[in-house]
């Protein structure tokens, strides 16, 4: 019975505490400030570059036929 409490304790002071440290105290007034200009040309992700690496593979497994 003790334990059950004292997790009953911890878990509502680890919500606490996640709670209060989620919250936005000192939120700055006004419009957010912009940030920087993107960098010219297309972006390249994760996914473009699997699909390059996945082009790649096929075509030098189809030339190798």
């Amino acid at each position: 019975m003790p334990n059950k409490i004292k997790l009953f304790i911890f878990t509502f002071l680890l919500i606490g505490a996640v709670s209060i440290a989620q919250t936005n105290i000192d939120a700055p007034d006004g419009p957010p400030l912009p940030g920087a200009p993107n960098p010219p040309g297309l972006p390249i992700d994760g996914g473009l570059v699997i699909l390059m690496a996945a082009g790649a593979y096929y075509g030098v497994k189809k030339s190798i036929k």
